[in-house]
């Protein structure tokens, strides 16, 4: 009981992270060639990775089995926080770093239709801050996600294919924050949790010649309904005891072209993901928190957050040099959802421009071992929402921040 409610805190106060690299805090890039491309990687995928990015597009892969497995590093820098009242309220979160490894797996086809699997890691990451204010609201927020993500295609024509998948999604998290009140008073909240939840995803393919692919997916909405236990603390421990909140992870459209000529191809990506759907943190207790302290009323209010619908728009080159090496390089500018009203400390997002680069070596045409980098980096933000009923808001400049990628991949045909 006590590990789910995290996942709701986490999830909802940091929501998202994609940013490091994907607007709040989804994690588009799952595969070798999506680091090395920016993201912009889905109309046309070259192996087993299809049955995350483009499930219908595993109808064009050829004969055989198809395998990927990758290992994701991804470090977040420290950001900066410069307040604009007090040289006392400045700080700068902790550097975070993570390893993610990815499984991909297609099958041969049988007839019209081929099976798949994808183990990735959608949303997630972590932001830690020591420093007295930064830490009132944001002491360690911490989300994990892991999906298991299997599909199925079904080719049409030979220009058509269709996709279809479930998402098998596993959260994990923490929650600290602590802050000292007049009097003083020490106040602070525990939590942590996990959930299990299930989505879909489907997708549409359009090959009408070898140079030029289509795609259209979509990845659903998924509600993380999460109960459990917390434990909140007035200077000494004043409840203990069981706590719910509904969160909604976002649906995310994605629309993809590549047009290739000779050994060259270019791939524009659009992603729509409906942040929308996050618009308030609301927990619910056996108890109104009110009746027990004044000072907890904050754990207990629903809170605004108003996040906004947001675009990405992704542009990658892929160039083969000879047999044995292919080069790859992406660019992309990547909007946060995280409206100036309700930006905290808990995710201090901001848009950001990604440029990416990797390297494929082909020693045989069964297999490929690649390398891949990308940076996201994000623009400085300004805001105000420190006020009487806030007053642990941000009211300053964050800079620096986020995010390095590194991805280390293999695919084989058997």
């Amino acid at each position: 009981m006590g590990k789910r409610l995290v996942a709701a805190v986490g999830f909802a106060a940091m929501l998202a992270a994609g940013t490091a690299w994907g607007a709040a805090f989804r994690i588009p890039e799952q595969s070798v060639n999506s680091v090395g491309r920016a993201g912009a990687y889905g109309a046309l995928p070259e192996g087993a990775d299809a049955s995350y990015y483009n499930p219908a597009a595993m109808s064009w892969l050829g004969e055989g089995w198809r395998t990927e497995v990758s290992l994701l590093y991804i470090d977040l820098p420290s950001v900066a926080y410069t307040d604009a009242a007090a040289a006392a309220n400045n700080g700068s979160s902790k550097d975070e770093q993570f390893l993610l490894p990815n499984v991909h797996l297609v099958s041969p086809a049988h007839g019209r239709w081929r099976f798949g699997l994808s183990i990735v890691y959608p949303f997630g990451l972590s932001k830690r801050w020591e420093q007295p204010l930064p830490r009132s609201t944001a002491e360690d927020f911490t989300l994990k996600t892991y999906e298991a993500n299997p599909t199925v295609s079904y080719q049409v024509n030979d220009a058509l294919a269709i996709g279809v998948g479930l998402r098998l999604i596993y959260a994990e998290g923490e929650v600290r924050s602590q802050a000292t009140l007049a009097g003083p008073t020490t106040l602070r909240r525990d939590l942590e949790g996990d959930a299990t939840e299930i989505g879909w995803n489907a997708a549409l393919s359009f090959r009408p010649s070898e140079r030029l692919a289509l795609a259209l997916t979509y990845r659903s909405q998924v509600d993380l309904d999460l109960a459990g236990d917390a434990r909140l603390v007035l200077n000494a421990p004043v409840y203990t005891g069981h706590a719910e909140v509904t969160v909604a992870t976002p649906d995310v459209l994605t629309l993809s072209g590549r047009y290739a000529w000779g050994d060259t191809a270019v791939e524009f990506t659009w992603d729509r993901t409906f942040w929308s759907a996050y618009d308030q943190l609301d927990f619910n207790y056996s108890v109104a928190l009110t009746t027990i302290s004044p000072f907890l009323a904050g754990f207990d209010n629903p809170l605004p957050k108003n996040w906004e619908d947001s675009d990405a728009l992704r542009l990658a080159v892929s160039h083969r040099l000879n047999p044995a090496w292919t080069l790859m390089a992406g660019i992309a500018w990547d909007e946060t959802p995280v409206p100036d009203a309700t930006l905290g400390f808990e995710l201090p997002d901001s848009d950001a421009i990604i440029y990416s680069a990797g390297l494929a070596y082909h020693p045989n045409e069964r297999l490929t071992v690649a390398l891949s980098y990308l940076y996201d980096n994000k623009e400085s933000r300004t805001v105000n929402n420190r006020s009487a009923t806030n007053p642990f808001g941000p009211n300053g400049t964050f800079d620096d921040g986020g995010a390095h990628l590194a991805s280390i991949g293999m695919r084989y045909r058997f």
